[in-house]
């Protein structure tokens, strides 16, 4: 063969096996460890709900998931570390609604609240949920309306931090009340409920996830949710949107990555984390924390987190919160 045929066939070789080579690198994911960031301390609903999923997905994928709390600033801590690290399906980070409050209500954010990130699945829905202690005087969600009418400033409610999707649905509550309520913000995890059950605060606004074992103990005594007109729960509340009709508001968890994650890994994980949900004890146990279970497509999602950015701008906006 003569020398540029030979040249020819191998530099053709050469070009063959540098196409081919990052198809079998993907091929390959994941080939170690992967970590799940949580901007949220353990105990908590976002907590339960990592750990529920990190354990079948990693067995799904041949490589555990681990869960790492990082908590702080609402989340934020965790979500900067995430679009920090590699986009290569190693680091993934779990953000619940409150990642879109955030984005309503910081002037500034270290890193852009939807592009970002690889927006991959949802994992569950649920109405946030309003609870007092089993002997609390405040009788009905229609009670405690009145009471912080009739007292404005005396009765406090909780939220895992300023500017979260309980704060910000704490808020929606007092602008269509008109009363008024202090607000009591925790780093979140199971501190707003053993400050509730210490007689410290009135009234817990927190993810189904949290209350609902105590719901179902009867350690807490459940006012409402805040499910649309006429939705069922497992545990009979009322929607607060029974009061007042436009208080609706569905929380979320999901699961997204560093912005930039190859096609490739994104389908992996999005098609894992599918039949995760999708399996009877993982369904089971979200419908039985007062969830929704439900995965999406990557698109859905995205979708999801601009839209909530942009309703909850319009509550901080019309009750003229200070941003931070």
């Amino acid at each position: 063969m003569p020398w540029t045929s030979r040249s020819a066939l191998v530099a053709s070789l050469a070009l063959m096996a540098c196409s081919v080579l990052p198809a079998h690198a993907q091929d390959a994911y994941p080939n170690k460890p992967i970590r799940l960031l949580l901007g949220f301390p353990p105990g908590g609903g976002s907590d339960m709900v990592a750990r529920l999923v990190a354990k079948p997905l990693g067995e799904r994928l041949g490589q555990p998931v681990t869960v790492d709390n990082k908590p702080g600033a609402g989340g934020n801590i965790a979500a900067e570390m995430a679009t920090k690290a590699p986009a290569d399906g190693y680091t993934l980070i779990l953000l619940p609604s409150g990642h879109a409050s955030s984005a309503a209500m910081k002037k500034v954010l270290p890193f852009e609240p939807v592009n970002d990130f690889s927006w991959i699945s949802t994992l569950t829905t649920y109405p946030l949920s309003m609870v007092v202690k089993p002997d609390s005087p405040i009788r009905s969600f229609p009670d405690f309306a009145q009471r912080i009418k009739a007292e404005p400033g005396k009765y406090t409610y909780t939220s895992v931090g300023v500017g979260t999707a309980m704060h910000l649905v704490g808020e929606w509550l007092m602008a269509e009340s008109g009363g008024s309520a202090t607000h009591v913000p925790f780093r979140g995890g199971t501190a707003p409920l053993t400050e509730l059950l210490a007689g410290r605060v009135d009234v817990v606004i927190d993810t189904m996830t949290s209350t609902a074992p105590m719901l179902k103990d009867k350690r807490v005594r459940g006012l409402a949710v805040t499910g649309a007109k006429g939705e069922t729960n497992i545990f009979g509340l009322p929607n607060v949107a029974e009061t007042y009709p436009r208080l609706v508001f569905d929380s979320w968890l999901g699961i997204a990555a560093p912005a930039g994650l190859p096609p490739a890994i994104a389908a992996r994980l999005q098609r894992e984390i599918k039949a995760v949900i999708d399996s009877p004890e993982v369904r089971q146990r979200l419908i039985d924390w007062g969830g929704n279970p439900q995965a999406s497509t990557p698109a859905e999602f995205k979708g999801r987190v601009e839209r909530d950015i942009q309703a909850l701008k319009r509550i901080v906006a019309d009750r003229k919160i200070e941003m931070e």
